[in-house]
């Protein structure tokens, strides 16, 4: 594919995979609103993010999931905290879909029930961390704890998990429904892989994500630090965020309490006070000071206590307290001891100058307070009026804030996670195990294996555009210099194999020159044992001996047999009639002298393999499976496989060809004397793969005995005369 192509291709997968998105955001809101107007008890908001999940997968379904809630957070500002709940549907219906779980009804109520879990669920305990435990009379939540059996979290909890199963039941349908009537090949188009290479097969892509490591793969340790690092900013971010709201909060709260206080200082005559503190509510303006304060107290919910204190050696002298709904205020001229909070301010009081912000957490509970001084026309600090902001008030809104900080920042972690996990899985993981996957398969035995594997690796085309595209090409490059070193080692090992073969047959026929009896025996002989060998591999005989290395060794090197002739007088040699016993074991000794020969060989090239094949042809060709053979009288599997075979092909030449003494036995009679040497003279397997190959031992009989007469090589007149 060229550049042009790819770049195409990749424009029109992201066009579909927006388009997608799109739609999937779409339906979601689209369904929340018909819910909403019709005032139906679900939200029907997960449609579209189930189905971009089971049609794009996990990447689209998440950004669906996530930017759902982001618009809808534009006219209600809670759904920006829910983002998480849609967000871990997408990842969950992604999973499912992979898994089959919305092939067959059973399972398709497994799915519903694990993403009614997920929305239901979680969807509980969000608003729970947030504002508590709450709900309407007549909702179902209501309905269930005024039975007795549930408890307001079991109720409420229930009410929500039984709302969502209709609401993902409903979805799930919906969505089935959907991809029921869109056509599958449209489906595909909807796949988001992003492969910037030739797409693996389902197999080959499973068998690249599963490779194995020695510690950890790249996927893992990329992730975990990603992971990390997104923890690591989410929780610093989230920690900032909150001590920076919480700071705001009171500091809110404070100047609430310093107005108040500077208000309540404001409605205090400072004239009156000891009045105030020995008549009591009797006093002229008491009752109506008090009622200020009362309303004052009362025109913020975040007030806790307004009341104004005498500080005196002896402790606080009650001016005046404001009663609260919980508690009742103390008596004008009682007093009040000193709280601990207080200490180290107990002189500053005293002398009436201005204190700072006090918190404390005592009996009264957990309060932010504010005093301000009441000055008299003297300028002499007669009281403080002081006023008590909740604390507990601040941290319900500071948990509030945490949850749906945490919220937010769990739904974007979750989508900048999945979107680098993909980019890691089509950047990097697939193209560097693909290339892993071809060179680690890289045959080289045969040239056809040797181009097969070349262009598995030019068909992978990765052009993801970086470092890791640049080594794809460098091993291309490799590959293909390889291959070219490997074809021209290979020329010239055949070249090799061939001049050695050619050595073999000159100094073959070096020794049969001299040997007038033996005409292309050599030659028949090599053939012959080919075909006992490739007939026993095919019977299944000695399986774990005959490899293509020994059948090719044995066959190279059979020429050699009788190469210790060289050393036999040529008296004897090409002696016309029957060997007298001593002529006789004078020839035997061709089997040592060969021996010799070829272990002098063996001294110059050590692991020439045929070399050792042919020193064991010189020298035990002719021992016998009975042991009744020379030289060393050996027997059975002790003589090697090799000379064995070479004792069968060796005897039918010399019964079938003529000799200068003798005239050729007919084929049969040859066969038959093979057959009865069986178990005696030969090994019996052996025996039985040369009469099974028949048809290719008469065709090379054949072909060299019309070749010898052709050229008249045993000619027995012209020998004679």
């Amino acid at each position: 594919m060229t550049k042009s192509k790819e770049s195409i291709e990749r424009k029109r997968r992201n066009t579909i995979t927006t388009i997608l998105c799109l739609a999937g955001i779409i339906v979601n809101l689209l369904f929340c609103k018909i819910c909403e107007v019709s005032g139906l008890p679900l939200y029907l908001d997960t449609i579209g993010t189930i189905a971009a999940s089971v049609m794009g997968g996990t990447l689209p379904g998440v950004i669906v999931g996530f930017f759902t809630n982001i618009l809808k957070s534009f006219s209600d500002s809670s759904a920006l905290y829910y983002g998480v709940i849609n967000v871990m549907i997408a990842l969950a219906a992604s999973q499912l879909s992979k898994k089959g779980f919305f092939r067959s009804p059973p399972k398709i109520l497994i799915a519903v029930l694990i993403l009614t879990f997920i929305g239901g669920g979680l969807g509980t305990l969000i608003p729970w961390f947030m504002d508590g435990i709450s709900f309407e009379s007549e909702s179902l939540s209501a309905v269930l704890y005024n039975t007795g059996i549930f408890n307001k979290e079991a109720a409420q909890l229930t009410a929500n998990l039984v709302m969502d199963f209709a609401d993902k039941l409903i979805s799930v349908i919906i969505v089935l429904v959907m991809m029921k009537l869109i056509p599958e090949n449209v489906q595909k188009l909807f796949s988001f892989t992003g492969w910037l290479q030739t797409p693996l097969s389902t197999e080959e892509s499973a068998a690249a994500k599963k490779t194995q490591f020695r510690i950890m793969s790249l996927r893992t340790k990329i992730l975990i630090v990603l992971s990390a690092s997104l923890a690591a900013v989410s929780i610093a971010a989230t920690g900032i965020s909150i001590h920076l709201y919480r700071n705001a909060l009171i500091k809110d709260h404070t100047k609430l309490a310093e107005s108040t206080a500077k208000i309540a200082a404001s409605l205090i005559d400072p004239d009156k006070v000891d009045d105030y503190l020995s008549q009591g509510e009797s006093a002229e303006g008491y009752s109506d000071t008090m009622k200020l304060l009362k309303e004052l107290r009362n025109s913020s919910f975040d007030i806790q206590y307004v009341y104004v204190y005498k500080i005196l050696p002896d402790g606080c002298h009650v001016v005046f307290d404001v009663d609260t709904d919980e508690t009742k205020g103390s008596a004008v001229g009682s007093v009040e001891s000193f709280d601990e909070d207080f200490a180290p301010y107990i002189d500053d009081l005293l002398e009436g100058k201005e204190i700072e912000p006090i918190i404390s957490d005592d009996s009264y509970g957990w309060l932010l307070t504010i005093y301000c001084p009441v000055y008299d026309s003297r300028g002499n600090c007669v009281c403080y009026a002081a006023a008590d902001v909740s604390m507990d008030q601040i941290g319900s809104i500071e948990r509030s804030f945490t949850v749906e900080m945490l919220s937010l920042f769990l739904g974007f972690f979750i989508l900048i996670f999945v979107l680098i996990r993909w980019l890691i899985e089509y950047h990097i993981i697939l193209p560097v195990n693909s290339i892993a996957m071809s060179t680690g398969t890289f045959a080289y035995d045969t040239e056809k294996a040797r181009e097969n594997s070349i262009e598995r690796i030019h068909e992978l085309n990765i052009h993801t555009g970086d470092e890791v595209e640049n080594l794809y090409h460098a091993i291309a490059k490799t590959s293909d210099d390889s291959m070219r070193y490997v074809a021209d080692v290979q020329k010239k090992t055949e070249e090799l194999a061939q001049m050695q073969n050619a050595l073999i047959m000159v100094l073959a026929d070096i020794v049969e020159s001299r040997d007038k009896n033996t005409g292309a025996h050599v030659r028949k002989t090599a053939a012959y044992t080919e075909i006992i060998l490739e007939e026993m591999k095919k019977k299944g005989y000695y399986e774990d001996m005959l490899t293509d290395k020994f059948i090719s060794d044995v066959v190279n090197s059979a020429p050699l047999h009788d190469v210790g002739k060289i050393q036999v007088p040529d008296a004897i040699l090409n002696k016309p009639g029957r060997l007298t016993d001593e002529e006789f074991e004078i020839m035997k000794q061709h089997t040592i002298a060969g021996q010799d020969i070829i272990s002098q060989a063996i001294d110059l090239v050590p692991n020439s393999g045929y070399l050792t094949e042919a020193r064991n042809l010189t020298a035990y060709h002719h021992e016998k499976w009975d042991g009744s053979g020379y030289p060393y009288g050996i027997s059975g599997e002790e003589i090697p496989l090799s000379a064995r075979v070479m004792a069968v092909a060796d005897v039918f030449d010399a019964l079938v060809s003529r000799r200068s003494y003798k005239q050729p036995m007919p084929y049969e009679k040859a066969i038959q004397i093979i057959r009865d040497g069986a178990g005696k003279h030969f090994d019996p397997l052996i025996v039985d793969a040369f009469v099974s190959a028949d048809e290719a031992v008469r065709k090379v009989e054949k072909e060299f005995s019309e070749l010898s007469d052709e050229k008249g090589w045993f000619d027995h007149k012209k020998a004679h005369k």
